[in-house]
């Protein structure tokens, strides 16, 4: 009976006898697990980039808009139909439902903004005074809107940071009368710069008062109302309660509820498929990789018959040698996805040093999932050469030169 020390002996020593086919054996594996490790690191920075990018204005959000995405049942025959326009009346209507903490309803468009002598054609949007509770952004300098009567709002006007950079460069932009389309502003304040939004400068436009934007754009109604609601409370039931009152304003559902839940699950879901994918791509690697140790394996019990007679003829049992050749395919995976680990780690961060507009993050999970898989690849690998070596007759075998 060989004992447990013996045959991890004699594991590392077949390893080591042939240090060059070992270390390409090795590097098989390194490599695959490197291009996993590198290209899953690339998609899962990205996934957490976009998330992040998604919920800077909160997570607790309700997006109304007007008109039906989906429509059910037959169409009706010699009856016109059209949608009813989103009001001032149903945003405030929805403001006075239960644990709603914030609403903004929102008109935008482009045109054109005169100021200090300069002109810029930019994004205007109408808004509501809480639409900085609704959005999580902040006053850099000044006020918001104030929250005045809507209909009746003074012709106010809140600048981005980039915008009111462009128009106004270091001066004090506050008090500065601005030309928005055809309307006289006056600027009372400055946001702090919010940066991008995927692709969107959110710090290039210009905020006024709802009733403002509906006479410039020539609008009788809005293009979104947007309400923030209370921590901890089902998004089901939010979405409900707007529904039947909406519906009770309305007497028809003509209208879409989106909420931030619902997107930022379909996002994740679609940005795990694409992680996923990367990953796979990678995993072309890991069966090379996992090839070369069948081919190796298979090569190194060709060799080593006459000793594997040996064992078998000494009282070695089968499993032993099934366990001897198992535990060489195994190790050699193990150590080949140690170190394809970190080349893979060592490559994500070096990519990120040189481009550091590329997010890259490698969970844990990551790590200890990919040297699994080395390791299942090794015994994988290692099986059938193993039972074609547990197999052999003893007296063929020591009778093989």
């Amino acid at each position: 009976m060989i004992r447990p020390a013996d045959s991890i002996h004699l594991a590392l020593r077949a390893i080591t006898a042939h240090r060059l086919r070992s270390f390409l054996t090795l590097l098989g594996i390194a490599v695959g697990i490197a291009a996993v490790i590198l290209l899953t690191s690339i998609g899962e920075g990205i996934h957490r980039f976009v998330l992040s990018e998604f919920t800077q204005f909160g997570t607790n959000l309700v997006s109304i808009a007007p008109g039906k995405v989906k429509t059910s049942g037959p169409a009706p025959t010699g009856i016109p139909t059209s949608v009813r326009p989103l009001t001032l009346d149903d945003a405030r209507a929805l403001r006075r439902l239960p644990h709603i903490t914030a609403m903004s309803a929102t008109v935008w468009g482009n045109t054109e903004v005169k100021g200090n002598g300069r002109l810029r054609r930019t994004t205007v949007s109408g808004v509501t005074s809480e639409m900085l509770k609704v959005y999580s952004i902040k006053v850099r300098s000044g006020q918001f809107l104030p929250p005045e009567d809507t209909e009746n709002a003074r012709a106010f006007v809140v600048l981005g940071a980039k915008l009111k950079s462009e128009l106004f460069g270091s001066e004090n932009a506050l008090g500065a009368r601005l030309t928005v389309g055809n309307l006289q502003f006056r600027v009372i304040g400055v946001l702090e710069a919010k940066g991008q939004f995927l692709g969107i400068d959110l710090d290039d436009a210009a905020y006024i008062p709802i009733a403002r934007s509906l006479e410039l754009y020539n609008r009788d109604g809005l293009m979104q109302i947007e309400l923030s609601y209370a921590e901890g409370m089902p998004v089901s039931r939010i979405s409900a309660a707007i529904v039947d009152t909406l519906k009770a304003r309305h007497g028809r559902e003509d209208f879409t509820i989106t909420t931030q839940e619902d997107m930022l699950r379909t996002l994740s879901n679609i940005l795990d498929v694409l992680t996923m994918a990367v990953g796979a791509l990678g995993s072309i690697s890991l069966l090379v990789g996992g090839v070369g140790i069948v081919t190796i394996m298979t090569i190194a019990v060709t060799e080593r018959t006459s000793e594997i007679g040996l064992l078998v003829a000494l009282g070695a049992p089968r499993r032993t040698i099934l366990g001897l050749f198992l535990g060489e395919a195994v190790v050699l995976s193990a150590l080949g996805g140690a170190v394809g680990l970190a080349l893979g780690f060592g490559l994500a961060q070096v990519l990120h040093l040189l481009v550091p507009a590329l997010p890259v993050h490698t969970p844990i999970s990551f790590v200890l999932f990919a040297e699994l898989v080395a390791v299942v690849i090794g015994l994988l690998a290692g099986v059938l050469p193993a039972r074609r070596a547990a197999r052999l007759d003893p007296v063929d075998a020591l009778r093989a030169e």
